[in-house]
């Protein structure tokens, strides 16, 4: 169990320490680390400073059987959300139609994480560092939820 334990984290340090490398070739870069069995998307998202000065998105759209589609967006800068279905343009996170609140994740000193058990999901955001200055590096995980209530 222990052993499991230890595979796993260096595992994990290993996949960030790659992600961290290849920052620079990717403005909006996400790095599975998942096999699917208890999470579906678990990995580290980076989001960088462009040329105009604001920071990258990555939109994941996803299905599971029963919940249907949903698009999470991740970025710019500490943003998320969550929307039900999938659509083609973009959509505002501070719409209404944004399942999750707070949607920009407040950073106090250099620490963030955040939660939320919204629409049967489960998202956990952790702030990861960075070995970069011009991006912001985070831990996320989306799992279906354990509580009862959707």
């Amino acid at each position: 169990m222990m052993r499991r334990r230890a595979t796993r984290i260096l595992l994990v340090a290993v996949l960030m320490a790659v992600g961290f490398g290849v920052a620079g070739r990717s403005h909006a870069q996400f790095t599975s680390m998942t096999d699917h069995a208890t999470a579906m998307l678990e990995g580290n998202w980076q989001s960088c400073r462009e040329e105009g000065g604001g920071y990258s998105e990555r939109v994941y759209d996803g299905k599971w059987v029963g919940l249907g589609q949903f698009e999470l967006h991740m970025g710019p800068y500490h943003e998320f959300a969550l929307f039900r279905g999938i659509q083609d343009g973009h959509r505002e996170h501070a719409s209404s139609e944004n399942l999750l609140r707070p949607f920009n994740i407040e950073l106090v000193g250099n620490n963030a994480r955040h939660s939320w058990d919204v629409a049967g999901m489960r998202l956990d955001v952790t702030l990861a560092g960075g070995s970069r200055e011009q991006c912001e590096s985070w831990y996320v995980t989306l799992k279906r939820s354990t509580t009862s209530s959707h």
